[in-house]
């Protein structure tokens, strides 16, 4: 039957994808790498530097390393998972207790971050230069972002790749065969549970995806889907749930009274640390420890690319579907997306699920902005409390929407043939989601096309040299944390030398001093007037208090060192000090 048919090879028939695809996509590759690599160096020189609260997470990997115990919760509260410690459990019991092995699986999540990140704005409908750009972006690392990546203090390392992964799963269930995405509705259920075990600081984005799910799937929600994804749901949250059931404990109640939601503060300074510090200070503009005036342009900024952002997404979703695509929102009756190398044409529907993922992105960054502005955290410690906005970066493919947008418009970027190559095809009149047709105006509208298009690149332009500025102000005070560090190793050492088993010391000098010594000396908290402080693990205080030799630690200068010398002296009932650098010890003389 196929007599007299010339069968053409398989190669003839799919072009093949020019070299000059593979371009931005080694770039992302390559700065992505750059970021892992400058995180790696950080960790490598003690920085950022680490504080009594993630040696009380370290204290719980070593916990449970050692099967002495299994915490649900961050210790000394009743909020803030302790999923972290739980990640680096395996690796302490290999190699013992220590900053750096405590922070590799935070290293983890952020490399996780960006390759989400990347596929994020892919499946939003991103071609692979803007995906470039928002790895780019992301890549850099001020002081605070870094703390936020990278520091084990629990609640906040795991929200963003895993706010990326629940944005990637809700745009695959609103595409494919039904049948084939109950993996994933389990996957969107344990991811949920996870997060608000893990921090509720996510909340506002799982109810957006949700919101989105519900619109897309709501017949399948009320079916086997729906049941799915609640066991999945139920299982992620199980610890949280059931320890709220053994103890009757309320995980929400506990988080607002820590966020200082019973506190004061004016709203002119909470308008002021959530609106004005909070942005910049959260997405990495600023210096360590203060915002420059110049860096808060990216204030007004953000709130203005929010705004156009949801508006360009809204006019997305509710354009009107062709007739042959009415009641069909998923991408595609195949679950096949556009492959690197192999993209399929856009539709309507992939315009209307893109806008859609992409509202309850800038949604849900929203509603968290919001929710913080409205603390008196946000007033009473601004610099510090920015570490509640980290979630803003998952939002970032969304955020950077209409600068990209506009740059399009305007025809500052690649040409027609580049972008063909860029996506992967070699079909002419191949189109992204959400690309303008050719803007056909007169003069005018040109003119302002090309105006909106220089903006934005100065924008873009302002944000990667700011983030730079930033990240090189981070780097300089690299040396002093080290420095700092060293000097804190010297202290356990002699520490041990000195036979040393039981001491006093403040909050933040405590924990630390006991993960670092492996549990070899075990430390009750004092403030500076020499009274009992806030113990997280009491059974600490118990073997201090029924020990007479307990000494005492301070750092050099501090109020509780000058309280401590004034009880030096040769005879009984007095203490003895042993200098090292940077601390004091004090040991009672008998």
């Amino acid at each position: 039957m196929t007599a007299g048919v010339r069968q053409e090879p398989r190669e003839a028939t799919r072009p093949r994808t020019p070299r000059r695809t593979r371009l931005p996509a080694l770039l992302a590759l390559l700065v992505g790498l750059a970021g892992i690599g400058y995180r790696l160096a950080l960790l490598l020189a003690d920085a950022p530097p680490t504080n009594s609260d993630e040696a009380t997470m370290g204290l719980a990997a070593l916990h449970i390393a050692r099967g002495e115990g299994f915490p649900v919760w961050f210790y000394g509260q009743a909020y803030m998972g302790t999923l972290e410690a739980y990640l680096a459990a395996p690796l302490v019991a290999l190699a013992g207790p220590s900053v750096l092995v405590l922070r590799l699986p935070t290293l983890a999540l952020y490399a996780l971050f960006l390759a989400l990140s990347w596929r994020l704005t892919r499946r939003l409908g991103g071609d692979r230069w803007f995906a470039l750009l928002v790895v780019a972006v992301l890549a850099l690392g001020s002081d605070r972002v870094i703390k936020n990546q990278l520091i084990a203090g629990g609640g906040y390392p795991e929200l963003n790749p895993a706010g990326a992964a629940l944005a990637l799963l809700t745009v695959s269930l609103c595409a494919g065969v039904p049948g084939a995405r109950l993996p994933r509705w389990a996957g969107w259920g344990l991811v949920s549970g996870l997060l608000l075990w893990a921090d509720p600081l996510i909340l506002p984005f799982v109810l957006a995806f949700g919101a989105v799910l519900a619109g897309c799937r709501r017949r399948e929600l009320i079916g086997r889907a729906g049941a799915v994804l609640a066991a999945g749901l139920l299982l992620g949250a199980a610890p949280m749930l059931l320890d709220s059931l053994r103890h009757g404990r309320d995980p929400l109640a506990a988080v607002l009274t820590a966020s200082g939601a019973d506190a004061v503060a004016t709203w002119g300074e909470r308008l002021y640390g959530g609106l004005v510090l909070g942005p910049p200070l959260a997405m990495g503009f600023c210096s360590p420890g203060h915002c420059a005036g110049w860096q808060l342009w990216w204030a007004p900024a953000f709130v203005v690319l929010l705004l156009l952002a949801a508006i360009i997404a809204w006019r997305a979703l509710r354009r009107p579907l062709p007739p042959a695509d009415l009641g069909h929102f998923p991408f595609a009756a195949n679950d096949n997306f556009p492959r690197s190398g192999d993209d399929a044409p856009a539709g309507a529907t992939e315009r209307r699920v893109s806008a859609a993922v992409r509202l309850a992105l800038l949604a849900g960054a929203a509603a968290v902005l919001a929710a913080y502005t409205a603390s008196s955290a946000a007033g009473r410690t601004p610099v510090e409390s920015a570490r509640y906005l980290s979630v803003l970066a998952i939002a970032t493919p969304a955020l950077l929407w209409p600068l990209w947008t506009a740059a399009r418009r305007a025809g500052l970027r690649p040409s027609p043939r580049q972008r063909e190559e860029a996506a992967g095809s070699d079909r002419p009149g191949h189109r992204h989601l959400d690309e303008p047709e050719p803007v056909n105006t007169g003069p005018g509208g040109r003119m302002r096309t090309r105006a909106a298009g220089v903006v934005a690149v100065a924008v873009l332009a302002g944000m990667l040299g700011t983030a730079a500025v930033a990240t090189a102000d981070a780097i300089g005070g690299v040396p002093a944390t080290h420095a700092e560090a060293d000097r804190h190793r010297t202290l356990v050492d002699t520490l041990g030398a000195l036979g040393v088993r039981h001491v006093r010391a403040g909050y933040w000098t405590c924990n630390r001093l006991t993960f670092a010594s492996g549990e070899d000396v075990r430390c009750a908290v004092v403030d500076d007037e020499l009274r009992p402080g806030f113990d997280r693990l009491p059974a600490y205080r118990r073997a201090v208090d029924a020990d007479p030799d307990a000494a005492w630690v301070a750092p050099a200068g501090s109020p509780l060192a000058a309280r401590l010398d004034a009880r030096l002296g040769p005879g009984p009932g007095t203490l003895r000090m042993v200098e090292v650098p940077g601390w004091r010890i004090y040991l009672p003389r008998r």
